[in-house]
């Protein structure tokens, strides 16, 4: 497994966990932006070197990279804007944008050991 196949896994779970919530706005892997899968890939990057860090850490350190990007808050995400409403601090995200945070971590954590 590579850094990019554990990233892809993570997006992959997201999007399943989104779908189950009803949203459906969220694109398989190879349909993805190169944005959107780079954004993955430097979150699996973060957690590999970081495996203590909290998933609070994790959304500071994704909407730091935002922010360098041109992303901003928006009340609906718009990839063409650069809007996004999780652009705000982990404590104001509603719960279901949390627990992404924390599969996020977890499926690092499980996947991790098979990086070659």
């Amino acid at each position: 497994m590579t850094v990019e196949q554990l990233a892809q896994a993570a997006h992959e779970i997201n999007r399943a966990y989104c779908i189950s919530r009803g949203d459906f706005s969220q694109v398989q892997w190879e349909h993805a932006p190169e944005w959107q899968k780079s954004s993955a890939i430097h979150g699996v990057e973060f957690h590999i070197s970081h495996p203590t860090a909290s998933p609070s850490l994790s959304h500071e350190m994704w909407m730091k990279e935002k922010l360098e990007n041109g992303w901003v808050y928006g009340e609906e995400k718009d990839s063409a804007k650069k809007t996004h409403p999780s652009m705000v601090s982990y404590t104001q995200l509603p719960i279901e944008e949390r627990t992404k945070d924390h599969l996020f971590k977890q499926v690092v954590a499980s996947l991790k050991q098979y990086i070659h």
